[in-house]
């Protein structure tokens, strides 16, 4: 297969720039999505915030942890949940996806995915279907990647032949032709799968609080900070492909 990855610079046609989440937050952030115009959603662990594109809030709702990665679809905000345990083995998660309004953030619905038996994690969406991640045992040598329909009526598992990733995977995204993954470790691991879910890639990069595609090529990536007495903060990042580093940040290019 070959890649070929365009130089290009920011889409002015796109609203999404870099910016900050206003406030501080208890819990590390999770996950990012946005509306596509003009809101940037953010979850929290055991909150989901809606700013704008300079990241003040307009809506914020508490939410049982732990609330994960998210996406936007229809009007609507769907959020990967689990209430049970992470990383064990099967029969010891709750796995959930929690519906939101996108304009007001009011809960609409829960649906149960119990496939996710070592924790939702992460999860999203491509031509009206879902994909959902999440957790791993450790030793577990390759990830898994759970499909749903527009009903969240599961379909099948993937087996993504990765290696082992720390929790297994965190964040998820599809952009241009690829599936984009972010997981935990140190370092922390950006994997890509192709549209058959077939594993073209491993890196080394931090997309496992949050990613976005805003534009052909072109990506947002949320960042945390924990500080001592303060709490979390969070800020978002351009990026795009980069052939051999699979994603870099626009400040890294030369």
């Amino acid at each position: 297969m070959v890649l070929v990855f365009l130089a290009t610079t920011l889409d002015a046609a796109s609203p999404f720039k870099p910016a900050a989440c206003e406030g501080a937050y208890p819990k590390h952030l999770q996950g990012i999505c946005t509306n596509g115009k003009d809101a940037i959603y953010w979850s929290w662990t055991d909150a989901i915030v809606k700013t704008g594109l300079d990241g003040r809030i307009q809506k914020k709702v508490p939410a049982p942890s732990h609330q994960g990665d998210l996406c936007f679809h229809d009007g609507k905000v769907y959020v990967a949940v689990n209430l049970g345990k992470f990383n064990e083995p099967a029969g010891k998660a709750d796995s959930w996806v929690f519906v939101f309004d996108g304009d007001t953030l009011k809960e609409l619905s829960r649906h149960a995915v119990p496939e996710l038996v070592h924790g939702a994690g992460g999860m999203a969406c491509k031509d009206g279907r879902f994909l959902i991640v999440g957790g791993l045992p450790p030793e577990t040598g390759e990830n898994y990647l759970y499909e749903y329909d527009g009903q969240l009526k599961f379909i099948q598992r993937h087996v993504l032949a990765s290696g082992h990733t720390d929790k297994g995977i965190q964040t998820a995204e599809y952009a241009d032709g690829f599936w984009w993954f972010g997981c935990y470790g140190k370092p922390a691991i950006l994997l890509r799968a192709d549209d058959q879910f077939q594993f073209t890639g491993r890196w080394k990069f931090n997309a496992s609080v949050g990613i976005v595609r805003i534009a052909p090529n072109q990506f947002l990536i949320a960042e945390n900070k924990a500080t001592k007495g303060v709490g979390n903060t969070a800020r978002l990042r351009l990026a795009r492909p980069h052939p051999e580093k699979g994603l870099i940040l626009d400040s890294e290019q030369p």
